[in-house]
C-alpha cells in the first residue's frame, strides 16, 4: 500500500459507519447525485495507477457540505472480459470500506460516500482514495494488469457521466432477460453486504438480479470463474420445493449455512412467509399494504412519502440489516421486469402504488390493462386516497375487498352486532424484560371484541 496515504487501509475498517456528527463531506447520496462505473478497456488506453479528479478534491470542500460524485474505473488485461465489469464494479464497495474514514454505501447510480472529520484532518483526498483502490484491486485480481480511476465532483460533468453509465447498466441488464431459471442448474449467492448485514445472503438467479441491482446471473458466473474463493459463490438449485414461491432446497441449505443458521427458508418470489432477506444496498423496497390488499414499491431516489406516510429512508431502516421482514423485501429495480416478479403474491395484478419516476422507467414492462390503474404519488399520498383511486379505476385488488368484507361479516356474533365495543381498553404486557425496570402497557382505541366464550375464575391469594 502507498505510504503517502495519510490513513490506515485494511479489512479491519470494513463496516465502519461515519455518522452525521462525524461527517466532513457527503459525496453523492440522497441529497446529491452520483454513480460508479467500471469498464474494461484496451491496454494501450490505460495509464496505469493514474488518478484524475474532474472538479474540486475533498481538500477543497467545506466541512458539512455535499458534492456530486462520479467514480469511473477503467481496467485492462489480457484475460479481462466484459462479463467481469459488473463483478469488479461491485467490489468498489468492498474495497472502499477498507479505507479508514471513508464510508461507501450502495452501488451504481445510488452510491453514497462520506469522508469523516478525522480523515479530513489527516489530509485524506480523492487522490489517496483512488491510489488505495488501485492497490487493493491489483493485489486481489491478477487479471488486472493496468488500472486508472477518474473522480467527478463537478455537477455538469457528473450528470453527463451518469447518463453514459445508465446506458451501460441497461445493456448489461438486458442481456440476462432472455434466460430463465429453468434453463440453468446453478444459481449464485453473494455475501458482499455481510459487513453491514451479517445474516444476509443474496440469491442471484436468471430472473432475480442481486438486490443492489449490480450482479446478474451471468456476472455471478464470471465472478466465480475469476475468484472462486471470493464473496460470490455457486448455489446448487437442489429440489424445487415450491414453483410459485420460488423455494429450492439448495438455496435453503446454502442460506442456512452462510447466515450461521439465522435464516433457514427463503422464498425468492413472495413477500409472505419467508421473504428474501434485505441487506441495505437494495435499490427499492416492495411492501404490502393491508388496507387495500395490494403491494407498493418505493425506490431509493424517491424523496416523498409512501401511502404509509413514511419515506424510503425510514422504511429501509426497518427492513435492512439482513433480516426477513414479512410483507417487506429489498429488491433491485430490474426485478420489476422479471417474469416471476412476486408471482406467488399476484405479480403485477397486486401492484397498486409506486413513484411516478419509477413507473415511467418500467412503463414498457407493465401490462397495458394495468398502466392506468396503478397509482403514483400524484394520485394518492395516503391510504384513503389510494383506496378511492383503486376503486375508481377498477384495479384487480378491488375484487378481493368484497370477499374480505364477507369474511368479516361471517365472523360477527349472531345478530349482526359485535360482542362488545369499547372506546378504550388498556392491558399490561408482562414477560418482556425492560431496561431500567418498569413495563409496557398496550392501549386499544375503539376496540371490537369477539369471543365465543368468557371464563371468569377466582385468583387465590
Amino acid at each position: 500500500m502507498d505510504k503517502d496515504i495519510p490513513v490506515d487501509v485494511g479489512l479491519i475498517y470494513e463496516g465502519e459507519r461515519i455518522r452525521k456528527a462525524n461527517m466532513f463531506v457527503d459525496l453523492a447520496g440522497p441529497k446529491s447525485i452520483g454513480v460508479e462505473l467500471l469498464r474494461v478497456a484496451p491496454v494501450e488506453k490505460i495509464k496505469d495507477k493514474e488518478v484524475t479528479i474532474v472538479g474540486p478534491d475533498v481538500t477543497d470542500m467545506e466541512e458539512g457540505s455535499k458534492s456530486p460524485f462520479g467514480v469511473f474505473v477503467e481496467v485492462a488485461g489480457e484475460k479481462m472480459e466484459e462479463d467481469l465489469e459488473g463483478v469488479l464494479e461491485r467490489r468498489i464497495h468492498d474495497f472502499s470500506n477498507y479505507i479508514q474514514g471513508y464510508m461507501h454505501l450502495n452501488s451504481r447510480d445510488i452510491i453514497w460516500c462520506r469522508i469523516g472529520k478525522d480523515a479530513a484532518k489527516k489530509g485524506l483526498s480523492l487522490k489517496h482514495v483512488g491510489t488505495a483502490l488501485i492497490d487493493l484491486f491489483k493485489s486481489e485480481f491478477d487479471v488486472i494488469e493496468k488500472m486508472q480511476i477518474t473522480f467527478y465532483t463537478k455537477e455538469d460533468e457528473t450528470k453527463k457521466f451518469i447518463e453514459d453509465a445508465r446506458k451501460v447498466f441497461e445493456k448489461r441488464d438486458a442481456r440476462a432477460r432472455g434466460l430463465k431459471d429453468e434453463d440453468v442448474d446453478k444459481f449464485y449467492g453473494c455475501l458482499l453486504c455481510q459487513s453491514f448485514a451479517p445474516q444476509h445472503v443474496c440469491t442471484i438467479t436468471p430472473t432475480r438480479t442481486s438486490s443492489c441491482g449490480s450482479i446478474s446471473w451471468f456476472e455471478g458466473r464470471a465472478a466465480v470463474k475469476v475468484d472462486p474463493k471470493g464473496p460470490i459463490f455457486e448455489i446448487s438449485k437442489g429440489e424445487e420445493l415450491d414453483t410459485l414461491k420460488g423455494e429450492y432446497s439448495g438455496v435453503n441449505e446454502e442460506t442456512q449455512k452462510r447466515s450461521n443458521g439465522e435464516v433457514e427458508t427463503v422464498y425468492l418470489h413472495s413477500l409472505f412467509g419467508h421473504p428474501h432477506t434485505s441487506c441495505g444496498c437494495f435499490e427499492a423496497i416492495a411492501f404490502y399494504i393491508p388496507d387495500v390488499d395490494g403491494i407498493g414499491i418505493v425506490h431509493r431516489d424517491f424523496q416523498g412519502v409512501t401511502p404509509f406516510g413514511i419515506p424510503f429512508s425510514t422504511m429501509a431502516g426497518q427492513v435492512g440489516g439482513g433480516i426477513q421482514s414479512e410483507g417487506f423485501m429489498g429488491m433491485a429495480i430490474e426485478y420489476l421486469r422479471s417474469p416471476k416478479f412476486l408471482q406467488a403474491d399476484g405479480g403485477y395484478n397486486r401492484l397498486v402504488w409506486l413513484p411516478k419516476a419509477l413507473k415511467d422507467r418500467i412503463e414498457s414492462e407493465l401490462p397495458a390493462e394495468l398502466k392506468d390503474k396503478i397509482a403514483t404519488e400524484e394520485d394518492a399520498t395516503e391510504l384513503d386516497s389510494l383506496r378511492e383511486f383503486l376503486k375508481e379505476k377498477g384495479h384487480p385488488v378491488v375484487e378481493n375487498w368484497g370477499k374480505e368484507e364477507e369474511e368479516e361479516k361471517a365472523g360477527e356474533v349472531p345478530g349482526g352486532a359485535p360482542g362488545m365495543v369499547v372506546p378504550e381498553l388498556s392491558m399490561p404486557l408482562s414477560g418482556i424484560p425492560i431496561a431500567g425496570g418498569g413495563g409496557i402497557n398496550i392501549t386499544f382505541k375503539n376496540a371490537k371484541i369477539y369471543a365465543e366464550k368468557i371464563i371468569i375464575t377466582r385468583k387465590e391469594k
